[in-house]
């Protein structure tokens, strides 16, 4: 059972879930009443309720689908996070798993059955019905992370020599159509997608008009090979609403619509800030004490080597810092801005080459701004750290050392901050899960090189 404590956070962390309606509800899981648990939850949006779920304790999330297994609707399993949702589905009543699953869209039961065990997988292909079954399936086939796996199969598709009145007929008498689309996807004889005409022109123009007539330019098709990355990159550059998904032979095999390629966009953005942090991209604040601790071992560990190789060169000027303790004192001022000036550069870069913003071709460009910006940055921060300097220690010449360390320092990690990532990046390597450790090695070593090393020529 949660503390008072606990339960006021989870309250906090309900955003659409008001204080008195979690208090409602908690009341209902204690008694547990389920009547007033299905009244308390009946205004509120399946997502709201994955979120309340994802929140509770083991034993609430265990009370709450058992009181309330007879309301618990599919768009609730596909919006609870991946770190629970094999829980919720051990926990939940066969019946009421088959059932919910029956009322997901082909792409959200993908996205579900991949991140199960087997035995969990097996039973909700059979819950589904025939057509269903072999439409997950077929999607399954396609690689991990691909089109294929984020289309779905419910599709709206007309002859291309359609006019608006044969399409409006199509449409009321057909027996069985998505509860959503955006499109209707022009054909060919063989199957193959030449156009799509919005919902909307559709309404809006005569009967006796072409469909071909009131086809969107926005028209383009993808590959279900294609990596989830880059078709998420193209909804977002081209302002797609959905688009075709065809194979090998350019035959129609399914759609992906914008919800979708929102949802890639978000996890691509999360994981990049998580491996900036050197943390794994599917972490969760669920997650185990060990696998945490274990998953964030590697990066420390590589940092810790790293501050090894750093302070091997401050002892290299072990003697300098012995003869004059006020380096002591204002070198973790050098590398501290040091670090702070690379990670703002390494954000940038890691963020651009996500985006396709920084290629190739404008790599030097945006290298020679960084390095100035830094250069500019130093110059000014040395200038302000030199009048610190002075004033606290009385010694000018120390005072001139730390401002030109400073410039030096922030120049150079605004250039490890563009140069590395783009090194990993045509290395292959993700510049996001391996900046960070490297470009803060270049500007400690750096800062101290220079900072002590100015010191030893100046002033002993």
């Amino acid at each position: 059972m949660q503390t008072t404590e606990q339960t006021e956070d989870v309250a906090e962390v309900l955003e659409e879930i008001t204080p008195e309606q979690w208090q409602v509800i908690r009341a209902a899981l204690e008694a547990e009443d389920a009547v007033a648990l299905k009244e308390a939850l009946a205004p509120v949006h399946p997502a709201d309720i994955a979120d309340l779920l994802e929140q509770v304790d083991t034993d609430q999330r265990s009370r709450f689908l058992r009181l309330y297994a007879a309301e618990f609707e599919g768009e609730i399993l596909s919006e609870i996070d991946e770190s629970i949702r094999e829980e919720v589905i051990e926990v939940l009543p066969p019946e009421v798993l088959a059932e919910a699953v029956r009322e997901l869209d082909s792409d959200d039961l993908v996205d579900i059955l991949e991140d199960l065990e087997q035995p969990e997988r097996d039973f909700i292909l059979r819950s589904l019905e025939k057509k269903d079954r072999a439409a997950v399936q077929s999607a399954m086939a396609w690689p991990e992370s691909s089109a294929g796996r984020l289309m779905q199969w419910e599709t709206v598709t007309a002859p291309q020599d359609f006019n608006v009145g044969e399409m409006i007929d199509y449409l009321r008498s057909a027996e069985w159509l998505p509860d959503q689309f955006y499109h209707i996807i022009l054909v060919d004889a063989e199957g193959k997608p030449t156009g799509y005409v919005t919902l909307g022109r559709v309404l809006a123009s005569r009967r006796d008009v072409a469909l071909v007539d009131i086809a969107e330019e926005s028209f383009r098709t993808v590959k279900a090979t294609e990596d989830e990355a880059e078709v998420a990159h193209l909804f977002n550059k081209y302002h797609l609403i959905s688009m075709p998904v065809v194979d090998e032979a350019e035959r129609l095999v399914g759609v992906i619509t914008i919800d979708d390629a929102m949802n890639v966009l978000d996890e691509e953005h999360e994981e990049d800030i998580l491996r900036l942090a050197g943390v794994s991209e599917e972490s969760s604040l669920s997650d185990p004490i060990w696998d945490t601790t274990r998953g964030r071992f590697v990066w420390l560990f590589i940092n810790l080597l790293t501050a090894i190789f750093a302070s091997f060169v401050i002892s290299m000027f072990e003697a300098e810092i012995d003869a004059l303790v006020a380096l002591a004192v204002l070198m973790p001022i050098v590398a501290s801005m040091g670090g702070n000036a690379g990670t703002q550069s390494m954000t940038v870069a890691v963020r651009a080459l996500a985006t396709r913003e920084l290629t190739g071709k404008n790599a030097r460009r945006v290298l020679w701004r960084e390095v100035v910006v830094g250069v500019l940055n130093g110059c000014a921060f040395g200038i302000i750290m030199s009048l610190v300097a002075g004033f606290w220690f009385g010694l000018p010449m120390l005072a001139l050392v730390i401002a030109v360390a400073m410039m030096l320092t922030l120049a150079a990690a605004a250039f490890a901050g563009i140069v590395l990532p783009l090194a990993l990046d045509r290395m292959g390597v993700d510049p996001a899960l391996a900046s960070g450790p490297f470009v803060t090695t270049v500007t400690d070593v750096v800062g101290f090189f220079a900072f002590l090393g100015l010191a030893s020529l100046v002033l002993l």
